[in-house]
């Protein structure tokens, strides 16, 4: 049985329980929705957290209530370490730990080749991104002829016996959402979930416009065209997507973080490939964690910094964003080419 923890709780009483661990800020693929332009500046490859600061960290939180743990980038395939990093990871699940879950995001460029590795390493679940099934949407919105490659990576899933695997698809008004169908249709035969993503403006957005949001409701009544009666499902737990059941047993998932946000039950944070520790999607700044990892913080020195940390926490981000009479660009360029901590390729989606 997991052993008894106190779990962090922030000042709203939202329970620290979901940690999204972004392993690299580089990125393969240069999609107008997180990473608009062609050329970055990159962190710093000495600040970027190793293996054993990795290990050290997830401890931590572990020991604060987190139970389920993502890893994120960037693209989180490009770093050489990644079978370590989740082997250490999941060292941590399991015995008298409360970590339950262990799972990465990945455009699944790269995946086809390293997904058995991925599995023997100790990595439980996968979720790709995967926005178009046209191969010339694809090159559109990510500037690389990388289509089939991420179609041979979603082949490689269940092959290398992953289970539960999800579809990250961003619907764009005028450029996507025509293919909802075929995405679930397609996901049938992986087999996968889907889970359609409002259009946000975080990061890297720097096109995002209000009038480019197909909303929930329209993603729902498209379907229910399509399906006919479609069946919520009750949630059961803090994640962030709306699910739902057709007809004939398939299930899919919306997060509307930009219409109907989730904050009130938000139990996620994130900590940067350089270990900054955000409270927030939205957030500007956070916490430096790699000063004391580095320093020699001891575990019980690290749970205190993230207990006290987690206790300030009053971000509602989503909900202040969509409270705004005008709504605009969150971060503009020229912001985020002088802070790149702010850009969504460095704290992870």
């Amino acid at each position: 049985m997991p052993h008894q923890v106190t779990p962090a709780e922030d000042a709203l009483g939202r329970l620290l329980g979901d940690l999204r661990l972004s392993i690299i800020d580089q990125c393969n693929l240069r999609c107008q929705y997180c990473m608009p332009e062609e050329h970055y500046t990159w962190l710093p490859r000495a600040d970027l957290l190793t293996v054993d600061e990795i290990d050290r960290l997830v401890e931590a939180f572990v020991a604060l209530g987190v139970s389920k743990v993502r890893l994120t980038g960037g693209e989180p395939l490009i770093r050489p370490e990644l079978p370590e990093i989740i082997s250490a990871v999941h060292s941590r699940m399991g015995g008298t730990s409360g970590l339950t879950d262990l799972a990465i995001t990945t455009n699944g460029v790269l995946l086809a080749d390293r997904a058995a590795v991925l599995k023997a390493a100790g990595l439980g679940r996968i979720s790709i991104s995967l926005d178009t099934l046209r191969p010339e949407r694809f090159e559109a919105l990510s500037r690389r002829k990388s289509h089939s490659k991420v179609l041979e990576g979603i082949r490689s899933v269940s092959a290398a016996g992953f289970r539960d695997t999800k579809f990250d698809s961003v619907v764009i008004r005028g450029f996507n959402q025509d293919e909802l169908a075929d995405l679930i249709e397609f996901a049938k035969g992986v087999p996968a979930e889907v889970r359609f993503i409002e259009y946000m403006d975080v990061g890297g957005a720097t096109h995002w416009s209000m009038d480019k949001v197909y909303t929930k409701e329209e993603i729902l009544a498209d379907l229910r065209e399509r399906y006919g009666k479609i069946d919520p499902i009750s949630k059961v737990d803090a994640a962030p997507a709306n699910r739902y059941r057709l007809p004939d047993g398939t299930t899919f998932g919306i997060i509307a973080s930009t219409t109907d946000p989730f904050c009130s039950t938000c139990n996620r944070s994130r900590v940067t490939a350089d270990g900054i520790w955000l409270h927030c999607l939205y957030s500007i700044g956070g916490t430096n964690l790699r000063i004391p990892l580095r320093d020699g913080a001891t575990s019980e020195e690290l749970q205190s910094i993230l207990r006290a940390g987690w206790a300030r926490r009053a971000d509602r981000g989503a909900e202040n964003r969509l409270a705004l009479r005008s709504r605009a660009v969150f971060v503009p360029v020229e912001t985020l080419k002088r802070d790149p901590h702010l850009e969504m390729h460095t704290r992870g989606g």
